[in-house]
């Protein structure tokens, strides 16, 4: 036992390099093992950062926007009346708001423990980690508005999967008493009564929300950098060393195999939204189906770590497993679909 303390003590001592320092390593690797490809490898990433510039500029505005006016507090109005209206409001609003994972953890605690439905919470939970003002920019400079749509679309229904799915569940065992008996209600964003209030459209006109504004516009203009940095030098490795025949092998072709492979590879592969974009698109290039590609991003985008920990502080984990359950159905339903009309 002692033993196994000192080596979590350890283990815990050992410096998390972070995009940055990820970024910085693997062009040392290209630099001292493939000097020749050095070059390209850092013009094809400031390339293609330079192309998605305007994207970038657009989600970091909207974002910081959003946040000064408090439009968050919007976001409470889809928990409310009838049970359905609840579940459409849920997925829709999920699937268009701005507001990571961390920090919807003490509101959605909040509803569940006051009796809220949790039809209407899993619809909101599976449809908030995929898409926002920011990811909807950054998809469509790199993937096409035509995807971003798609992915926009197969994230709300995917919510309405859930959460219809949930209420029509509501009464077998798996989905009864969904409280863990001490939830942790806390979130990584620093807001303890988050969604309160009424919007302040004009929010120039306050000292406080000016500075939320350049806070957050600051705060998400060097999060898209540092990831989307990574992301494009490791799409060039990708295209540069991954051979297009494995990829097309495995993740190629008609047929409803590729997308339920993309769907269970996107689980434990997809680290960061954003940076799964630009992975996304070296993958299509080299092979990928069209459907697999968009079940990569649902399965991955429900799946990842952020999202899941959001479910997993609250609920028991046959309620996470449901969770899971209805993510990777949906993921293969539109990864058909996409595949169908792409």
């Amino acid at each position: 036992m002692a033993d196994t303390t000192a080596f979590s003590a350890t283990i815990r001592r050992i410096p998390n390099p972070g995009a940055w320092g990820i970024t910085a390593g693997l062009l040392v690797l290209v630099f001292v093992f493939d000097t020749a490809r050095i070059g390209g490898t850092i013009s094809f990433a400031l390339g293609a950062l330079a192309g998605t510039a305007p994207f970038i500029l657009f989600a970091v505005l909207a974002v910081a926007w959003l946040k000064a006016t408090g439009a968050e507090s919007l976001l409470a109005r889809a928990f409310e009346g009838r049970q359905s209206r609840m579940i459409l409001m849920a997925a829709l609003l999920g699937g268009l708001s701005p507001f990571c994972s961390c920090e919807v953890i003490p509101f959605i605690a909040a509803l569940l423990a006051v009796g809220a439905p949790l039809s209407a919470v899993m619809a909101f939970w599976l449809a908030s980690p995929l898409m926002d003002p920011a990811m909807f920019a950054i998809t469509s400079g790199i993937l096409g508005w035509e995807f971003a749509v798609a992915k926009t679309l197969s994230a709300v229904g995917l919510g309405l999967l859930g959460g219809f799915g949930t209420m029509l569940f509501a009464g077998t065992p798996v989905f009864r008493d969904p409280l863990r008996e001490r939830p942790a209600v806390g979130g990584c964003c620093g807001a303890s009564r988050p969604f309160s209030g009424a919007p302040v459209w004009r929010f120039w006109h306050h000292s406080d929300r000016r500075d939320t504004f350049r806070k957050t516009a600051w705060e998400n203009a060097l999060f898209l950098l540092k990831w989307l940095t990574l992301a494009y030098v490791v799409e060039a490795l990708m295209l540069a060393y991954v051979p297009a025949e494995m990829i097309a092998g495995l993740l190629g072709g008609d047929g409803i195999g590729p997308i339920v492979l993309g769907a269970l590879v996107g689980a434990p592969a997809y680290l960061n939204g954003y940076a799964a974009v630009p992975l996304v698109d070296a993958l299509l290039a080299q092979g990928m189906a069209a459907g697999a590609a968009m079940s990569f991003v649902i399965a991955g985008g429900v799946s990842s770590i952020p999202a899941a920990i959001a479910v997993w502080a609250l609920v028991k984990p046959r309620i996470f497993a449901a969770y899971l359950t209805f993510a990777l159905i949906g993921a293969v339903i539109a990864g058909l679909a996409w595949q169908a009309v792409a």
